[in-house]
């Protein structure tokens, strides 16, 4: 890997086949469909597929990716609420046969280009302990979610089930408790009508490891499972569909020192990557996700420095206050651990500095 220029992501395979069975011991009872856009690298997703995962797309573009793995499109959950009306009938006429909706006009579109197919309806949440935040945009509440079942059926569509997202990131074991019992009283109320749905998609949110209090994935899945127990009517399929959980903590930015300076008594580092080429989400979470970081001369004293990146916007800052080698300089390494998920898929060429290419270590690569 030396010869390779920074940046790059540095992805271990073992660590995501890892992930992938902690998660799906912890929830055991739960089928888990990656999220294709959290990171997207064909080595990853084969991975994911070699270990028996079924993947959620948001586009035609990650249906065409998944299409070169050889994934079974009927497999597929296509989660985004609201879809371009020629993603809707390229993903029907590839087999995707499972529609997310949130609104009238989306079930006329999923009836119009993929007609007789199956729709789960996205409930909203409330949650707000999550990092991330990334909640607010979709979803209804759970009167005009039955009103849309029943409308689906109208239309010649399958009501297929119910879904929500508790919040990207979410480090609150027991988020999952509310929306799960708000599903089954859907389910419940739309007996009465001759419907029973027979999905149930928990969504993401669930935790990686960054700095700060991560709370154990085993325990969130005993949460859960008691939830499901607790609450669900009759049984049915229950899918989830994690991102950063799985591929977070495989990833780490490898990134070179170009600049150092001191402004008004504080230490800043300028890297050749930053929020616009690969780090993303320290612009959305106003810097609070916070990576653990460490640098290549690893000895000596370490004091707090600003992180920040390549260009010239003054927004382009990752972390404040990250401790550093006190003597760190240019040409120094500086390695960003857990930046497997929402990283290269985020990343542009804006100021016209390079993307990060992504490299598979250890025995896998």
């Amino acid at each position: 890997m030396s010869a390779v220029s920074t940046p790059y992501l540095a992805m271990d395979l073992d660590a995501v086949s890892h992930a992938y069975r902690t998660l799906t011991d912890a929830l055991r009872v739960v089928t888990l469909h990656y999220a294709v856009k959290c990171n997207p690298d064909p080595r990853v997703l084969g991975r994911l597929a070699e270990q028996g995962c079924r993947f959620e797309i948001a586009s035609t573009a990650e249906l065409d990716l998944l299409g070169t793995l050889g994934v079974d499109p009927r497999e597929l959950l296509f989660s985004n609420p609201v879809k371009a009306p020629a993603h809707v009938q390229a993903a029907y006429a590839a087999g995707v046969r499972m529609f997310a909706v949130d609104s009238t006009p989306e079930l006329d579109k999923i009836a119009g280009y993929a007609p007789g197919t199956s729709v789960y309806v996205r409930l909203s949440t409330t949650n707000t302990q999550n990092q991330v935040p990334s909640e607010g945009k979709f979803g209804v509440d759970e009167a005009v979610a039955a009103r849309l079942l029943l409308q689906a059926a109208d239309r010649g569509l399958d009501p297929y089930g119910v879904t929500f997202h508790v919040g990207s990131q979410t480090t609150d074991p027991t988020a999952w408790d509310a929306p799960i019992e708000s599903c089954a009283r859907l389910m419940t109320g739309l007996l009465a009508y001759g419907i029973r749905l027979t999905l149930l998609d928990i969504g993401g949110g669930f935790p990686a490891g960054y700095v700060g209090y991560t709370p154990r994935l085993g325990d969130i899945g005993k949460h859960i499972r008691a939830a499901l127990e607790r609450h669900l009517p009759y049984p049915v399929d229950v899918v989830a569909e994690p991102g950063r959980a799985l591929v977070a903590e495989a990833g780490t930015m490898v990134s070179t020192v170009i600049g150092v300076a001191e402004r008004h008594g504080r230490r800043w580092v300028h890297l050749d990557v930053g929020a616009f080429n690969g780090l993303m989400e320290a612009l959305e979470t106003g810097n609070q996700l916070r990576y653990p970081v460490s640098d290549s001369r690893d000895s000596g004293t370490l004091v707090p420095h600003h992180i920040t990146g390549p260009t010239c916007d003054s927004q382009d800052t990752v972390l404040f206050d990250v401790p550093l080698s006190e003597a760190i300089t240019v040409g120094d390494m500086v390695y960003i651990h857990s930046a497997g998920a929402y990283t290269t898929s985020y990343a542009s060429r804006f100021n016209g500095f390079d993307l990060p290419a992504t490299v598979i270590t250890g025995p896998a690569g």
